[in-house]
């Protein structure tokens, strides 16, 4: 029999992960000494953008703990703290976290940063509607001319906002100009950049891929396009094993003075892509 080579084993295993719904990331790095382990579920946006390689390192020297990402849409995210497989998310779909919390799930809701999204789309803009002031208006126009647009489509918490704006707009989107590729944001930016067409994002993961793209930001600064983003620890009477005392060290440091000067000062390009909603 042949010697086992684990170098392959666990890169078979990092593939496999790779294809399937959500993203791990796998490691072969010794762990830290006696660390404690705290499982998160998180919006694709806060790792396409850098922002938790600059902000979970804090945490895990200060607390002796590792912060394991599972980066998914905000609404499959929810869905593994549903089944208990995580202890903490940080997510951004206030409706379905206010409706996760009411149904048990989820305990200690905290409000911690925002940004907003913006529509973007080709500099020609073909559906002509930049610098509207309603998102939904603009979304409307491209209906009407039928101009092509990406979707997430993928249940995430820009997909969530995609859809209100959808609904308030009057439209059901629907027909071949209108994709959903049940992708995350990274993708559905290069996909859209590719197409020369529009899609929703959020400002972060934008900026920081900005200099990849040459789809630009068209409508912004309506109100509707406001992104909030909170953590929520899951519910340790309904799961015991999730590790809660952690989950609220996790919450308090985040609140804290330090990690919102960190949020606070990341910038990409020379934008701060998250704001603190505390004053630092």
């Amino acid at each position: 029999m042949k010697p086992v080579n684990i170098k392959k084993t666990i890169a078979a295993i990092c593939a496999l992960f790779a294809m399937s719904v959500f993203t791990v990331s796998c490691s072969t790095s010794k762990e830290t000494e006696g660390a404690r382990v705290l499982k998160m579920a998180t919006t694709t946006s806060t790792e396409n953008s850098g922002l938790l390689n600059v902000l979970l390192p804090a945490f895990e020297k200060e607390h002796n703990a590792r912060v394991d990402v599972i980066a998914v849409g905000t609404g499959k995210a929810l869905k593994l703290g549903e089944n208990g497989d995580v202890d903490i998310l940080m997510v951004h779909a206030p409706d379905a976290e206010k409706r996760f919390v009411a149904a048990g799930h989820g305990v200690d809701r905290t409000e911690i940063m925002y940004n907003d999204f913006i529509i973007l789309g080709p500099r020609n803009d073909p559906a002509n509607v930049k610098g509207m002031q309603s998102a939904s208006a603009a979304l409307a126009r491209m209906a009407d001319e039928k101009i092509e647009f990406i979707s997430r489509g993928d249940d995430s918490g820009t997909d969530k906002k995609e859809k209100k704006l959808w609904a308030a707009s009057g439209v059901v989107p629907e027909g071949r100009w209108y994709m959903e590729i049940g992708r995350g944001m990274g993708a559905t930016l290069t996909m859209a950049d590719e197409k020369q067409a529009y899609t929703l994002a959020d400002r972060g993961t934008y900026l920081s891929m900005k200099k990849k793209l040459s789809i630009v930001p068209l409508v912004e600064g309506d109100r509707a396009l406001y992104n909030l983003y909170s953590v929520i620890a899951i519910n340790p009477d309904k799961y015991p094993h999730a590790r809660y005392d952690l989950a609220m060290e996790f919450i308090k440091w985040i609140s804290s003075h330090e990690a919102m000067k960190i949020v606070s000062e990341y910038k990409v390009e020379g934008e701060v892509l998250f704001h603190p909603l505390k004053d630092n």
